[in-house]
């Protein structure tokens, strides 16, 4: 395999990792979310605010891990 092909196939992995990653991540999130509010049904409006800001924050890791992955392919 030229090396080439061989960065495309690791930046093919690596985005496909960071995908996994972030959905992860953003599951295991609103999963704690809805526990929390399950819990206490009163703070919904805090716990909503932490969520929007910590799913921002994965996503925010995911996006450049992808970018990173394409850098790393174009290069």
């Amino acid at each position: 395999m030229d090396p080439k092909g061989l960065a495309y196939l690791a930046a093919g992995l690596g985005a496909g990792l960071a995908i996994v990653g972030g959905a992860a991540g953003i599951g295991r999130l609103a999963a704690a979310a809805l526990e929390g509010i399950a819990r206490q049904p009163n703070a919904v409006a805090d716990i909503r605010g932490a969520m929007i800001v910590a799913a921002g924050l994965i996503e925010g890791v995911t996006f450049f891990a992808l970018i990173v992955t394409i850098l790393l392919a174009i290069k």
